[in-house]
């Protein structure tokens, strides 16, 4: 009987190709988007859940004085104390410090950015399948090294790599002893090379507490209950940072987050791995099923309104003895085969855009057609979306009486002409809302690039200052560069606007308080001429006065603000870095502010301090001859830093790198929007079609009695022009409701104006009158006689 049903669907789907063909297109793009949010969805969800003792992995957080923002950097000693002080509770404890060198082999050089440096038993506890080698040896000989897939062909081809040496900064041979399977990009562990941290194991700073410089994962027994653990780290803290808390007048604790809730943490500039955003997943949910309605709507407005032509069908068999569940069975059964005929168009088109949507997510899904999740995704879609948007119209079809029905008597109601109106305005609120929602992200995100950062950031280039030799040989590097007439002025600090600006306790020259927090930056004395920042009071450093390298700071307004000075009364007051400085500093200028965190964070103090704690170097152009400055720094770093390649990027550039996240957003909100508009379209398309037709002879009387082409055009047009008004006045109101909750996420942000709302009504407007017209045009151009001829 199933079988029976469904080839009368498919003879029905034959015999009305038009609207076959327009249903398939609009249901096929809505499940491509769908199964697309849906690959991105369980990609994200997934995250580390292939590690065998993944439930019970958790790695150490670092707070201080209850700050909500805790660190996952730990030094060393940490972990080895973790084992000893509670061996019942923690039975395994992993250091991973991520790192770069240079790694080379024969005459191929890589500075690799995706080093790990980690204990040996990391790949027993983390399981990251090996293709070659044993996880519980891999790492035991400190002169070994395990590579990625990827890393191996890059430096041995397809010879076999195992047993090969690999110079690391020219000096330390390692022996390729394990072949690791590239990460999975749901993974917020990410590496291309891991040696052992047994390397450095008799280094000072290794067995410092104050050195936190790696993560520290822990294996929590069977049994472990997390929470009690949790509550006994205070007291391992107490134990062994008392004293340090004592100098630095810092409190410390220490938590535990599961490795599955690591990827969903909020992002953090002390924790660079991979992180994800439960909002963007939810809104990406939000819009597949949105877009889904729409293509469901489509079907079920073009399934109805062509109820008269089937009415005689319907007829003739209720005659010939079909009950009604019969025909219910059928109608669904179409609307289960246009689906599932869909779901086939998706995959293969999905398979063809997989390379575009990686690179509008900016990384690679792993998808596995093989996994039972798609299939029953895309068994759920075909039942849910079939019987959605076949069931209003098989109740409604099977309903009609055979006798008005044979006639041809039978008309569609004010009934179902109010609930396909409905419908269309429910289809037109949808799309306006993507469509509002995306004018209001790109005018911020063009708002944050182009608003002024108080800093200059033209005709200035990056160098990260990642390699001994650079650091070993940096005065020479700037001595040879500001030789130069190209380079304007050349700066080394800890790190440039936008990058990294660690906060750090002070004490104050303060009435009411000694103790403040700040950001630092450490720098030279080239840093405020470098990034043209603005001295509001006192003097910039001065190699006039020696002094100034240990005795003197430079704030910004925000930080005389927060001491309660003017930037006047500021100057001559001193600050003390309790984690860094015996003796204290004077304040001995004041610049203004400058936006060297992210637009989504406020403005904070900055103490800006000379210091040997330099990761990056800024380099100001006096040229606009670019090639020519670009091969008078690249000689210098080859004489500073030969054999390591020259990496650089522009200070400008920055913004895409700090909101590179927003940008996608934008851009795929962009494209889900267009596809929402063009699936209301196809059923606008329809309803045009339909209305033309059912007034063909209306159109001809008027023609004959002398109406013009415009005329006709603008009569068929303008009923179509309620929904979509009252679409806008149904969405503005959600979307400025949503679109104010994403801008609290900037702290510099736009004010939501009336006109873009009025935009984006425009836009649908103006893209339902083209789809409109069309038919209309058609209409209108047609001769009255052939409308006519029959009365």
């Amino acid at each position: 009987m199933i079988k029976s049903y469904f080839t009368i669907a498919w003879r029905n789907l034959q015999k009305n190709k038009v609207f076959s063909f327009i249903n398939i297109l609009g249901l096929t793009i809505g499940i491509t988007v769908c199964l697309m949010i849906f690959l991105f969805i369980v990609n994200q969800f997934s995250v580390d859940k292939f590690h065998i003792q993944g439930d019970r992995i958790h790695r150490v957080m670092r707070g201080f004085n209850s700050s909500k923002e805790r660190v996952p950097y730990l030094s060393a000693p940490y972990a080895t104390a973790l084992l000893t002080d509670y061996p019942d509770d923690i039975k395994k404890a992993v250091r991973v410090m991520p790192n770069n060198g240079l790694f080379s082999f024969n005459n191929i050089a890589f500075n690799e950015k995706k080093l790990y440096v980690a204990d040996a038993d990391f790949f027993d506890l983390f399981s990251l399948p090996l293709i070659k080698g044993n996880a519980k040896t891999v790492l035991q000989n400190p002169a070994s090294v395990v590579l990625t897939e990827t890393s191996a062909k890059k430096y041995f081809g397809n010879e076999n790599p195992i047993g090969k040496v690999l110079k690391l900064d020219k000096n330390k041979q390692l022996t390729v002893t394990g072949i690791a399977k590239d990460v999975p990009t749901n993974s917020h562990l990410d590496f291309d090379l891991v040696i052992p941290l047994a390397n450095y194991s008799k280094e000072e700073w290794f067995k410092g507490w104050i050195n936190n410089s790696m993560f520290t994962y822990v294996l929590l027994g069977e049994h472990t209950d997390k929470k009690l653990l949790e509550s006994k780290l205070q007291q391992f803290m107490d134990k062994h940072m008392k004293a340090v808390s004592n100098v630095m007048n810092i409190k410390f604790d220490l938590s535990l987050t599961p490795l599955y809730d690591i990827y969903f943490e909020p992002h953090s500039q002390f924790d660079d791995v991979k992180h994800g955003e439960k909002k963007v997943v939810y809104i990406f949910l939000s819009i597949a099923i949105l877009i889904l309605v729409i293509a469901c709507i489509n079907f079920m407005n073009l399934s109805t309104i062509r109820a008269v032509d089937r009415s005689k069908e319907v007829g003739l068999r209720k005659v010939l003895g079909a009950q009604r569940t019969q025909l219910t069975y059928q109608f669904i059964g179409e609307s289960l085969l246009l689906t599932f005929i869909s779901c086939l168009l998706s995959i293969a088109i999905l398979q063809l855009l997989m390379p575009i949507y990686n690179q509008l997510l900016g990384y690679t899904l792993t998808v596995s057609w093989d996994s039972w999740p798609i299939y029953a995704f895309l068994a759920a879609i075909i039942l849910v979306v079939g019987l959605l948007a076949g069931s209003y119209p098989a109740f409604y079809l099977s309903t009609f009486s055979p006798i008005q029905a044979l006639k041809g008597k039978l008309q569609l109601g004010k009934s179902g002409a109010l609930f396909r109106q409905i419908l269309v305005v429910l289809q037109f609120s949808i799309s306006i809302l993507l469509i509002i929602g995306t004018t209001i992200i790109t005018k911020q995100m063009k708002y944050v690039k182009e608003r002024g950062l108080g800093y200059d950031d033209q005709q200035s280039i990056v160098i990260p200052l990642d390699n001994s030799e650079l650091y070993s040989n940096m005065h020479t590097f700037k001595n040879e560069l500001l030789s130069n007439s190209n380079i304007a002025s050349v700066s080394f600090m800890s790190g440039e606007p936008g990058g990294f600006f660690d906060s750090h306790n002070f004490e104050v020259e303060r009435k009411d308080t000694k103790s403040w927090k700040s950001r630092t930056e450490f720098t030279d004395f080239r840093f405020v001429r470098t990034l043209g920042l603005k001295i509001l009071a006192g003097r910039d450093f001065s190699m006039q006065y020696p002094t100034d390298s240990t005795k003197a700071v430079l704030i910004n307004r925000t930080a005389a603000t927060q001491l309660g000075f003017t930037p006047e009364q500021a100057i001559g007051k001193w600050v003390r870095n309790t984690i860094r400085d015996s003796s204290r500093r004077t304040i001995i200028g004041v610049v203004e502010d400058f936006n060297f965190l992210s637009l989504k964070e406020n403005m904070d103090a900055l103490v800006i301090s000379p210091s040997d704690d330099l990761r990056t170097v800024v380099i100001k152009l006096n040229t606009n001859d670019f090639p020519a400055a670009l091969k008078t720094i690249e000689a210098a770093f080859n004489k500073a830093a030969p054999l390591y390649p020259f990496e650089y990027t522009f200070l400008d550039q920055k913004f895409d790198t700090l909101y590179k996240t927003d940008l996608r957003q934008q851009r795929i909100l962009g494209l889900f929007a267009g596809l929402a508009i063009f699936i209301a379209c196809l059923g606008l398309y329809g309803l045009a079609s339909f209305t033309a037709t059912k007034r063909n002879k209306e159109i001809g009387i008027r023609k004959v009695l002398g109406a013009s082409i415009s005329g006709v055009v603008a009569l068929l047009s303008k009923d179509f022009m309620k929904p979509v008004l009252i679409a806008l006045l149904i969405a503005s109101p959600i979307a400025w409701w949503i679109m104010n909750k994403w801008l609290e996420n900037f702290a510099y942000r736009i004010n939501i104006q009336w006109w873009m709302f009025a935009a984006a009504g425009l836009i649908a407007i103006g893209i339902a009158l083209v789809t409109v017209s069309w038919q209309a045009l058609r209409a209108a151009l047609a001769n009255p006689v052939d409308s006519l001829r029959d009365e």
